[in-house]
């Protein structure tokens, strides 16, 4: 077990996690992303933590994916548009086998292909490289028509943030994906209420936000974010509404900085680092919840 691994999973006594049951692998995206944040002082701490359950849950059956054929034309694409995120994302694909979980150890620093913010270049399974916010959702739709104009079968997930929804080309997107009948597309927003410096309520208000995707032309579904039952459902529901016409969305209700009680709606954990004594305390909270 290298370095990294030690560190992470010392609480398993050298017996490794099951990273195919979406518990765990949740449990494991929060662990990893704090140890990734920690070490490379890098920050958006709660939102890795809000999505945890989301990406576990994608990446725990629902997605269709070979780790060891990354590239396996038909797979099914998740675009991460909210990059900024995107240790949940390299957490789970290394946990599954895409890569080698020592590596996460590696983000964000200097020349490591785990950057910062979620990027392809070098990196098996990840499809497009995100950050700038709103870029997601026009991307799987085009990658979704293209895939219905060649015949193909693979479906498109987006995970967007509710911040991100501020932006003009979301809903630009949303409206050519509804023109076009594009029923094998699926977004995914993790709605946690809380953006960048504030809370979204008081940003630039999006309620009534399901009834905003129906008038666009979507199919909409809203549940809790963090019941795996209640997602794989809502993934279910989705999935079976290929050749509705519409593509779909799932609204699933999070909490930022969930799983660590002193950053839950905190805004101060979107940029924070965990250093000294706040992660030992986090550490200790998330050992305490380990499957």
């Amino acid at each position: 077990m290298g370095e990294y691994e030690a560190r992470v999973h010392s609480a398993f006594g050298g017996e490794r996690p099951r990273a195919e049951e979406a518990e765990t692998l949740a449990w494991l995206i929060r662990r990893n992303g704090l140890e990734m944040t920690h070490l490379s002082r890098g920050s958006h701490i709660g939102s890795i933590f809000s999505v945890a359950e989301i990406i576990a849950v994608l990446y725990s059956g629902v997605l269709r994916l070979r780790p060891e054929e990354p590239k396996w034309p038909e797979r099914d694409r998740l675009i991460l548009s909210k990059g900024h995120a995107g240790s949940a994302v390299y957490s789970a694909l290394a946990e599954r086998g895409f890569f080698p979980v020592e590596e996460l150890k590696e983000h964000y620093a200097n020349g490591s292909r785990l950057s910062g913010h979620v990027s392809h270049k070098g990196v098996p399974g990840v499809e497009v490289s995100t950050g700038a916010l709103g870029h997601g959702l026009p991307i799987g739709a085009g990658l979704a028509l293209g895939a219905r104009m060649d015949g193909e079968t693979w479906r498109t997930c987006v995970v967007l943030g509710d911040g991100e929804c501020d932006e003009g080309a979301v809903w630009e997107a949303a409206l050519q994906a509804a023109q076009y009948g594009l029923d094998r597309l699926v977004a995914v927003v993790d709605y946690n209420h809380m953006q960048s410096l504030d809370f979204v309520e008081k940003t630039l208000r999006l309620e009534p936000f399901e009834a905003k995707w129906r008038d666009f032309g979507w199919n909409a579904w809203s549940c809790d974010g963090h019941d795996i039952p209640a997602l794989r459902e809502a993934f279910d529901w989705a999935w079976q509404n290929a050749g509705s016409g519409k593509p779909s969305v799932i609204l699933a209700h999070t909490v930022k900085g969930k799983g660590v009680s002193f950053m839950e709606n905190n805004i101060l954990w979107h940029y924070r680092t965990p250093q000294g004594e706040e992660y030992e305390a986090a550490l200790q909270e998330l050992e305490a919840q380990r499957p």
